[in-house]
């Protein structure tokens, strides 16, 4: 049985979400939180990603959109792609922000797969009545 792996916030956001490792780069980015150095490593990498992996998304618009708490997940023969991991993480601790490391054999119900990935929908949606904290981060002052 393969064991998949995910790295996610281990805390939901507002919404119960528990976001990706890449959301949450880029949400830093989008505020205007990374410095120049961490901007470049996520602009090459995240252009690596895109030029290496297709985007379930992009294969399927809606497939966040009507699965809410669907997450991707990376599948035991895509080592390659968890190589650029560690930079990732690094910003993450450098602003603070907790991601883990999550691995399943079973993640949930598959609604999407190729050849490095699959999308689930976990087995129990986040029980958002018994979450006692949930991620936030405030807007940038800017806008």
């Amino acid at each position: 049985m393969p064991t998949y792996v995910r790295y996610q916030s281990p805390v939901p956001d507002r919404r119960g979400r528990r976001i990706g490792i890449f959301g949450l780069v880029n949400m830093l980015a989008n505020r205007g939180w990374l410095s120049a150095e961490e901007e470049q490593f996520r602009r090459t990498t995240n252009a690596w990603y895109d030029a290496t992996y297709a985007n379930p998304s992009s294969v399927d618009p809606t497939i966040y959109e009507n699965n809410p708490f669907a997450a991707a997940w990376f599948i035991p023969t895509a080592e390659h792609l968890l190589e650029p991991i560690p930079g990732y993480l690094k910003i993450l601790a450098a602003h603070h922000l907790p991601c883990e490391r999550y691995t399943s054999n079973s993640p949930g119900r598959i609604i999407y797969e190729d050849l490095h990935q699959v999308v689930v929908v976990p087995h129990e949606p986040e029980d958002l009545a018994n979450a006692t904290t949930f991620m936030w981060l405030p807007p940038r002052k800017d806008l």
